[in-house]
């Protein structure tokens, strides 16, 4: 497929400005400039502390939230936190409940069944939470769409306090307090926190109350971590603070649960590639394949033969996940490849397809084909699906637009969910294909966006190191891509049985090594002897205690 390179036009003399100001090398210096990293923010942006966390008491509603949860301690009151199935809801239980149960409030939690519940509040469970006499209900990375749900509590007498991050509708929940730096209202300085990072602040703000010490929050931060980078918020500004921090004492963490599930997933380097493809993975199959309470007994739990235990079966769900996923991939394949591959969106249904799963099926069908892609599964009459889009085109807009055989729907421009009648599919998948007739989709390119150009100069071991400052990397803060021009190709072959492309390339005197991540059908396009322009990151690879610089390739092409 091809791809667009777009790069960044540097600001040489502000580059070498920043350079000379902050000590650091004319490489990272170029990437701070071309992030447009205002002057002011960077030391905060290369070595954040705790001092850079702002006032938790500027996001609405936190002083109503905080006194009312200070007299349900203050009176030993049955509380109960109703949080969401995925990594962000289970690490905001987790922080929630163990700060909680440190000030000596013995709080309960409620997470729904993905499978039977769905998410957010239900009345079914508000109904069980009132039968038990629970006279405070605190949500966590939910409960902001909750508008019906809320009220029915509060005709229960069950008062409720939300806390979110999540955008809301121009009516609130008619709760006590809706704490949620996205309302109109906020002023609060960032409002890019995870569901656990304003729980972060809540327990900040808690403490700061109760003259607490601040290592009584602070202690919290491997978890708050570990939602935030799972959550895929941008990592910037404080949630930068959270990850950084948080990092480090991810690994030194002292809660027997992450430890376990860091050794089982095999975890050696600490990072936020290690939170993304080693931890939220399994943390979420529990979510989607019905196991929500196991995630959570992990985290909570300070008997380490038993988080050793739970953190086996997280690996079992979660290869569990991966065979269903493959599963239903190769068979959404298989219609695509029959007649669906030529259309402007790709929209699938089938018979027992796992609703849990879909929605990474949807990803992957996305950035395969680079359309947007609507599964759905189907069971009786009943339709679910997930839709994934791509950069151009606006997916929730389309439904909006197609909406006579759609049960609901609800997401944004890039991700949709969406409930369907069977008996409804054919002619709403009609609907979409006539709607994006008059899209631009098969103009649209997947575009790699380049920081600088490199060359010999800066294939040096120091200047690789000195990239590492800009960790963690993840949404708003990608990894640092370079090209490096007018290489020739030494040596060039297949791995993994045709998967992956592993070359040998020559700058002059310099030798770099380049391996290529899922190009293996690559090799077939290039000879020994070849001039190429190559895009990539550059990493550090170690192998018998010798370290050399790799470039880990996005793209390569033909020099001309």
């Amino acid at each position: 497929m091809n791809k667009k390179w777009q790069i960044y036009e540097t600001d040489t003399e502000e580059t070498k400005r920043i350079a000379e100001k902050y000590k650091i090398n004319e490489l990272l210096a170029s990437i701070i400039v071309n992030r447009k990293i205002k002057d002011e923010d960077i030391e905060k942006f290369l070595h954040p502390t705790r001092q850079n966390f702002h006032d938790p008491f500027l996001m609405p509603d936190m002083e109503i939230a905080v006194n009312r949860i200070i007299k349900a301690i203050e009176n030993q009151e049955k509380v109960i936190i109703y949080g969401d199935y995925d990594v962000d809801g289970i690490t905001s239980i987790t922080v929630l409940k163990k700060f909680l149960q440190d000030r000596g409030l013995n709080v309960d939690s409620y997470i729904p069944n993905r499978l039977d519940e769905g998410y957010g509040l239900n009345k079914n469970a508000i109904d069980k939470i009132v039968s038990q006499n629970y006279t405070l209900m605190i949500t966590v990375d939910c409960g902001i769409s909750g508008i019906e749900e809320v009220e029915y509590a509060n005709s229960l007498g069950l008062e409720t306090v939300v806390t979110e991050h999540h955008e809301p509708a121009e009516v609130l929940p008619n709760a006590l307090a809706v704490v949620d730096a996205k309302r109109k209202d906020n002023k609060y300085p960032f409002n890019q926190l995870a569901g656990v990072g304003v729980v972060f602040k809540v327990i900040q703000a808690i403490s700061k109350k109760f003259n607490l010490e601040e290592r009584e929050y602070l202690k919290f931060l491997d978890i708050v971590c570990v939602g935030t980078i799972s959550d895929i918020v941008p990592l910037v500004d404080e949630n930068r603070v959270i990850s950084k921090l948080g990092l480090k004492l991810v690994a030194v963490t002292k809660n027997v649960g992450l430890k376990a599930l860091l050794q089982a997933a095999g975890c050696k380097n600490i990072d936020s590639t290690t939170i993304s493809f080693g931890i939220a993975p399994r943390v979420n199959a529990c979510g989607r394949l019905g196991y929500e309470q196991e995630a959570l007994n992990l985290f909570l739990t300070d008997n380490i033969v038993q988080a050793q235990e739970i953190a086996k079966r997280l690996n079992k769900y979660n290869y569990d996940r991966q065979q269903t996923e493959v599963k239903i991939f190769n068979e959404a394949i298989e219609m695509i490849e029959n007649g669906e591959k030529d259309k402007n969106c790709i929209i699938l249904g089938k018979e027992n397809w796992h609703h849990g799963v879909i929605g990474i099926v949807s990803s992957k069908v996305t950035e395969m084909y680079y359309k947007p892609s609507i599964l759905i599964c189907f069971e009786g009459d009943e339709g679910k699906g997930s839709g994934r889009s791509i950069q151009g085109f606006d997916l929730h807009e389309a439904l909006t637009n197609c909406p006579n055989h759609i049960e609901r729907f609800g997401g944004h421009s890039m991700a949709i969910g969406i409930t369907i009648k069977k008996s409804e599919f054919e002619d709403f998948k009609k609907d979409i294909e006539e709607y994006t007739k008059n899209s631009n989709i098969n103009e649209l390119l997947p575009v790699i966006k380049i920081d600088e150009e490199i060359d010999s100069n800066d294939i040096d071991i120091n200047t690789v190191k000195d990239l590492k400052v800009l960790e963690p990397f993840g949404e708003a803060n990608k990894m640092p891509i370079f090209i490096y021009k007018n290489l020739k190709i030494e040596s060039i072959r297949a791995l993994s049985e045709g998967k992956h492309i592993k070359l040998t390339l020559r700058d002059k005197n310099v030798v770099i090594d380049a391996i290529g991540f899922n190009m293996g059908k690559l090799v077939n396009d290039f000879l020994l002897g070849d001039r190429v322009d190559v895009v990539g990151s550059l990493e550090l690879n170690k192998f018998n205690g010798r370290e050399t610089i790799q470039i880990n390739l996005k793209d390569m092409r033909k020099s001309y």
